[in-house]
């Protein structure tokens, strides 16, 4: 993390000091591009925030074993009230109600099916944040070795173009005391020039490499970036730490995410099927309602006063209600009659039927599963296959990368040889240029190996599921 913290204060450094000179300029190693990369590149940031909402996802389905509490508040208004007759009406001008509800599940399958899920769901995301690490970091270090193979050529290309420089001083002397001839003079300002469109292109080739370099370590393009390393080390320290090589897949993201996949389906069919098992649930309900009905005349109706005993029980207690509010009223009492009914129970809900709607949606599980059962086995093969390529390719770099060594020695010593023999009057220029092109051309294949060697061995290692960051 301190290292991480480092790159990024250098990095708002340059741009700082980009916005006061021309050009700002960041000096990364590889460790130090990759850390960049994984910190700051939008897809591994994309990548953590998935794994972050399917915590999210896991503690919403938590929210459904919870209790739920709810409150409902109604005021209601009459225009016009029920009668019984012309002189007796029911109901209240004015009406308020508020009604609070608490439910706690008790058995619910479904929701437990649906959690084991959620908890898959989110090792899928993880492996995905994993994937697009191991991808991420192939593509820095394929990147960064690009960058020191174009600046290596061009290392090469200047030292031949300063050796063509010294054999033209060398030639025109010559030809200026008449040691040389014409043609001799023309043939080596011939070979300096055709160094020149080649040194351009590596050039540009450099700053291609470079942009995609910062393209994946999010550095504006105003900041100048220096890849600090050398090929033949990098090339040192992997064959020091062994290849191990081996057809061994189980770190291949690819396999692993569609095992992942297939977990997924298998509990989204446990969630189908669950939702035909019955579901247990608590609930309470609290009301408490308020209005302001008048109170009928029950003993006027009954043809008596209040409780004469000549009208049924329930109508003595309805008319002895009535009458008390409507007393309270009158004593200038609060004319709002307020209740406030209490009641708890249980509820069990077992499903029976519900069209073909549940049944069709096991079939369509089943049929994916099927599906992605051909997936993986296809897929395992196409693997097996890129892991034996990667390791195919990686031995006959390695062992291309030994020849071009020898040969680029072995360049070096024959124009060595004719560089004496041309000096000493006994070679020919023709033999000079040949020795000096052939020699520039086996360094430029010994860098072009040894990139070749460096960017299969990321490949073996991204394909089989290995990487830096771990």
């Amino acid at each position: 993390m301190k290292r991480i913290f480092g790159v990024v204060c250098l990095l708002l450094l340059g741009v700082c000091v980009g916005m006061g000179s021309a050009s700002a300029q960041l000096r990364l190693t590889m460790d130090e591009a990759l850390e960049l990369a994984l910190s700051e590149n939008p897809t591994i940031k994309v990548a953590e925030l998935e794994v972050e909402r399917y915590d999210y996802v896991k503690r919403a389905t938590w929210g459904n074993l919870l209790p739920q509490l709810s409150v409902d508040g109604n005021y209601m208004r009459s225009i016009v009230q029920q009668k019984m007759s012309e002189s007796i009406s029911f109901g209240a001008d004015n009406t308020f109600t508020a009604t609070g509800n608490l439910s706690l599940p008790l058995f619910a399958p479904a929701v437990y099916s649906t959690l084991k899920m959620n908890k898959i769901q989110a090792e899928t995301a993880v492996e995905s944040a994993r994937s697009s690490k191991i991808e991420l970091v192939a593509a820095v270090r394929k990147a960064f070795y690009n960058v020191l193979l174009a600046e290596q050529s061009l290392t090469v290309l200047l030292e031949a173009e300063t050796t063509s420089k010294q054999v033209v001083d060398d030639t025109r002397l010559k030809f200026d005391n008449g040691l040389a001839s014409e043609y001799d003079l023309l043939t080596a300002e011939v070979q300096l020039s055709n160094l020149m469109p080649t040194i351009l292109q590596t050039r540009n080739s450099i700053s291609v490499a470079e942009l995609l370099l910062k393209m994946y370590l999010s550095i504006p393009e105003e900041v100048e970036i220096e890849a600090v390393g050398d090929l033949d080390a990098m090339r040192d320290a992997v064959l020091e730490g062994g290849e191990a090589l081996s057809m061994d897949l189980s770190e291949n993201s690819q396999l692993r995410t569609l095992d992942l996949q297939a977990d997924v389906l298998r509990q989204s069919l446990r969630v189908a099927n669950s939702s035909r098992m019955p579901t247990l649930a608590a609930f309470a309900t609290a009301t408490i309602t308020g209005n302001d009905m008048t109170p009928p005349d029950f003993g006027s109706l009954m043809g008596g006063g209040v409780g004469t005993g000549q009208e049924p029980v329930a109508t003595a207690a309805a008319s002895r209600t009535f009458a008390a509010m409507a007393t309270r009223a009158s004593n200038g009492g609060s004319k709002f009659w307020w209740q406030h009914p209490i009641s708890a129970g249980v509820q069990l809900s077992i499903p029976i039927f519900a069209g073909t709607t549940k049944q069709a949606q096991a079939r369509s599980i089943r049929n994916q599963m099927a599906q992605l059962d051909l997936q993986r086995d296809y897929a395992r093969v196409g693997v097996q296959v890129e892991v034996q390529t990667a390791i195919n390719n990686l031995l006959t770099a390695r062992e291309t990368m030994f020849a071009q060594e020898k040969t680029v020695e072995q360049a070096r010593k024959a124009y060595s040889i004719s560089d004496t023999r041309y000096k000493a009057g006994a070679g020919t220029i023709l033999e000079l240029n040949s020795a000096q092109l052939a020699q520039t051309q086996a360094q430029l294949g010994y860098s072009q190996s040894i990139y070749d060697y460096l960017t299969a061995q990321t490949e073996y290692e991204r394909i089989v599921g290995h990487g830096w960051y771990m």
